[in-house]
């Protein structure tokens, strides 16, 4: 086994949450050290292939975890320097400020954050800015207070989507536009200027960019922070284990397999963990000892528990008009956030995906039989398709787990009926006003194959909750500065700090907890 230099922090992943810190860190002049189980994702013009990406899943990991009953199942993750961020359709929203507070929902209570939207506030400010997000806060109504405007106004709309807009508020409703990370400078008429890394096309959902113009972690932070001389990073390095001294109090070496079968042993004043939600918990777990029976961070025996990822529907509308909106996420709905006038639980939130093409509706055929008609072949559905993300509030049970098989593989435990009856009416709610929004009343047809084949379990991308922060050790594994509670110098940040998940992506919360954290590392380092 290798021994190599010691460092001032090692950061394992790359992805929202470890690169992000890397980037905050780097400028210290600490020496940093980044691993990455993964390699770059090669550029190639399968990045843009609908087929190659959801068809036949190239660049998914080639990996299987299990359900509750032991079968297998390819889960949606992705081992890449900048980690999921290289396929995220990159909508990053701040969570609303209820969300940090106690929600009561249908099949449950969403716990209160041991902090407030106040505290993270300011980290949202910086996230936004850092990951170029475009928007216009004060749109959206049930926003919070915020203490500065986007840096970048939003992405226009399209003809079809800005006329969808209008149909909306006809409804009396309030939709605004979609805040999306993009490297996106606009003309008067809303086009890419030919100045603009983004040239708007119909592949930011679901894609890597092939034009580098998606803030995704890799360009955003890792690559900036491997300017900095005092920040190195090892690729295709899966992190194993995590070894402490006789104490148990202190994390000494992280052990990590490199290529050649090679092992390599890494040691660092502070060790943070980045892996993702089901990662970090199984990386907590495999590396019990004597002093970590259950597990390190692990003595409350929530590491694993509480597992979240969203209730999520993928729909496709069909237009009566034709749709030839090339860049369609600009646009989302928040009416029904917190509740309705006919059901006091909250829905959740409405949001454009990415636009369909006739190849993802190709792959989705074998299960559309009998949707299509002759006077509407594929092809013509393609251009006619208008594509929404449902998502509604995942509640945090402690029966919802990770747990690693006598041979290291993960299981995933999950009640896949969690809280779904909030998504139901919100489909409920979409599908009664498709007559008043230029679309066909009856056809609204579910695209799962953006959920990976309708597998509720494989659908891992919004993955959160297994390391849960809190101020109470018998009930958290991390303490309020992501530093777990039984060891003096891990820390976890990823969205597995989430003590709930709100019905926003959590990509921004992720980043803004990983600004946070790291001013907290800066000035624990000195």
């Amino acid at each position: 086994m290798d021994a190599l230099p010691a460092y001032d922090v090692i950061v394992i992943g790359s992805g929202a949450g470890g690169g992000t810190l890397a980037h905050r860190l780097a400028p210290s002049g600490k020496r940093v050290l980044v691993l990455e189980r993964g390699d770059y994702l090669p550029r190639e013009r399968d990045n843009w292939d609908s087929t190659a990406v959801f068809v036949k899943a190239k660049y998914r990991a080639p990996e299987f975890w299990l359900d509750r009953h032991g079968n297998e199942f390819p889960p949606e993750v992705n081992y890449y320097v900048g980690g999921n961020t290289k396929f995220y359709g990159a909508a990053l929203f701040r969570l609303r400020p209820e969300d940090f507070g106690e929600l009561r929902h249908h099949d449950g209570i969403s716990p209160a954050w041991p902090l407030g939207y106040d505290d993270l506030e300011p980290y949202y400010t910086q996230a936004e800015h850092l990951y170029l997000v475009h928007g216009r806060h004060g749109e959206d109504p049930w926003e919070g207070p915020c203490s500065a405007q986007y840096a970048y106004p939003p992405v226009e709309h399209e003809p079809r989507i800005e006329q969808l807009s209008l149909d909306l508020e006809k409804q009396g409703l309030h939709p605004f536009h979609l805040p999306i990370g993009v490297d996106l400078t606009q003309d008067e008429d809303g086009r890419a200027t030919h100045s603009s890394a983004c040239i708007r096309c119909n592949r930011v959902d679901g894609f890597p960019c092939l034009v580098r113009a998606k803030s995704d972690a890799q360009v955003i932070c890792v690559e900036p922070a491997l300017r900095h001389p005092n920040v190195d990073m090892f690729t295709n390095a899966r992190v194993t284990r995590l070894e402490t001294d006789t104490s148990g109090r202190s994390v000494t070496s992280v052990v990590a397999q490199l290529p050649g079968e090679r092992e390599a042993r890494f040691s660092a004043d502070l060790v943070v963990v980045a892996c993702g939600a089901v990662n970090s918990a199984a990386l907590l777990l495999a590396s019990a000892n004597d002093r970590h029976p259950r597990g390190l961070a692990n003595s409350s025996d929530v590491v694993g528990r509480h597992y979240m990822r969203h209730n999520n529907l993928a729909l496709m509308a069909v237009s009566k008009e034709p749709n030839d909106t090339q860049f369609q996420k600009t646009l989302a709905l928040h009416d029904w956030y917190l509740g309705a006038d006919d059901w006091e639980y909250p829905l959740g939130g409405i949001q454009m995906l990415g636009k369909s093409d006739a190849d993802q509706i190709h792959g989705e055929a074998p299960r559309w039989a009998g949707a299509v008609t002759p006077d509407m072949p594929f092809e013509v559905l393609a251009h006619h398709a208008v594509d929404f993300w449902l998502c509604g509030e995942d509640l945090p049970r402690p029966d919802n787990r990770v747990t690693l098989e006598d041979d290291g593989r993960i299981r995933l435990t999950l009640d896949e009926g969690n809280n779904i009856a909030g998504l139901r009416r919100l489909r409920h709610k979409l599908q009664h006003m498709l007559g008043h929004l230029g679309m066909h009343e009856h056809r609204l047809l579910s695209r799962s194959i953006y959920l990976h084949k309708g597998m509720p379990i494989g659908a891992t991308a919004h993955q959160a909750g297994t390391v849960r922060f809190g101020t109470d050790p018998a009930s958290s594994a991390l303490d309020l500065n992501c530093k777990a509670h039984d060891l003096d110098n891990l820390y976890v940040v990823d969205t597995s700090f989430f003590p709930s998940i709100g019905a926003v992506n959590p990509s921004l919360t992720a980043i803004a907890n990983a600004l946070r954290v790291g001013d907290h590392l800066l000035e624990r380092l000195g």
